[in-house]
């Protein structure tokens, strides 16, 4: 298979067989993104989180269709938890959205985290830019629902739905310490239910005490099942998108992700350096034993360490 013709043409094989590539670390992957990179940065990608229960492949299920009927070529990445067996996605069969996945215009893939911290693996970076270079228009990234760590996805979307729902029990706690600071977009899941009303205005109240920016995010209130109010909700996202779009906003938001990525990078050739150099490894093992043994401090250590894998590494 011709992989690069193939990404180029609109063959979902072709894009499936890469991002396995790039999930399982083959350079291959990472030279054919660096080849098309200048392609990217056409598909507008949304990020889709929240607790547990929310409902968040049911809402990303409705977005998708309706934007599907609007023309729009729709991807979809599900950060799934990691099977301990397999190290594959628990979810991966995503049973809600079998009937997207025979649509032409949709491309679906569930990803495991393998440990990522943040519920967001790695190779999720990698498969946003390849499904950007296949030409999608919308990208989707619905992840775990493990709470703080959600934090990881605004480093990468463009706009993050935070889902919510009534009756999880203390809905609020859901929210605090910096999950409530990346939603762009609040959708509150299975308004039919009672205290939805009540989880809408306390998500309101708690936006009235974020001063940091001068936009004020949307509280929709929807029941994805019945697709009902999920246009108000593209309605809301695309607000977002027309606030970026100024005074740049979109730009500066970009270039915060791009920092942080190249920052994970580096670390990631650090480690891939020490790795692959057993001196490196077995210098690791002596400062090991000098701190157990009291000779060094642990910061001494790593900065010694820091210093010799500092060194110019052909390896990388």
């Amino acid at each position: 298979m011709d992989i690069r013709a193939g990404l180029l043409n609109g063959d979902k094989r072709a894009a499936a067989r890469l991002i396995t590539m790039a999930e399982n670390g083959d350079e291959e992957a990472v030279k054919i993104i660096r080849e098309y990179y200048h392609l990217t940065g056409k598909a507008r990608i949304i990020g889709i989180t929240g607790p547990p229960g929310a409902g968040k492949s049911t809402v990303t299920d409705k977005l998708a269709k309706n934007l599907r009927l609007q023309g729009k070529k729709v991807g979809i990445i599900a950060v799934d938890p990691t099977s301990p067996f397999t190290g594959g996605a628990i979810l991966g069969d995503r049973v809600r959205m079998t009937d997207l996945s025979t649509d032409p215009g949709v491309f679906i893939r569930s990803m495991g985290t393998r440990g990522a911290l943040g519920g967001l693996s790695k190779a999720a970076h990698d498969a946003v830019r390849i499904l950007d270079i296949y030409g999608m228009d919308y990208i989707f990234i619905e992840t775990v629902g493990v709470g703080q760590s959600e934090v990881d996805i605004v480093k990468l979307a463009d706009t993050v739905v935070m889902v919510m729902v009534p009756g999880l029990g203390d809905d609020i706690q859901a929210i605090k310490a910096g999950i409530m600071e990346i939603g762009d977009v609040f959708a509150v899941n299975k308004s039919d239910r009672e205290g939805a009303e009540k989880t809408a205005t306390e998500i309101e109240i708690m936006l009235d005490f974020n001063k940091s920016s001068d936009y004020r995010p949307s509280v929709v209130n929807i029941i994805a099942r019945d697709n009902k109010n999920v246009d108000e909700l593209i309605a809301a996202i695309d607000k977002h998108w027309e606030y970026l779009q100024k005074n740049n906003n979109f730009e500066e938001r970009k270039k915060n992700s791009i920092r942080t990525e190249i920052i994970s990078l580096i670390n990631q050739y650090v480690i891939t350096s020490i790795q692959r150099d057993s001196s490196k490894v077995s210098l690791i093992e002596d400062m090991v034993g000098n701190v157990y043994g009291k000779k060094i401090d642990p910061y001494s250590a790593a900065v010694e360490i820091f210093k010799d894998v500092s060194k110019i590494n052909r390896n990388v």
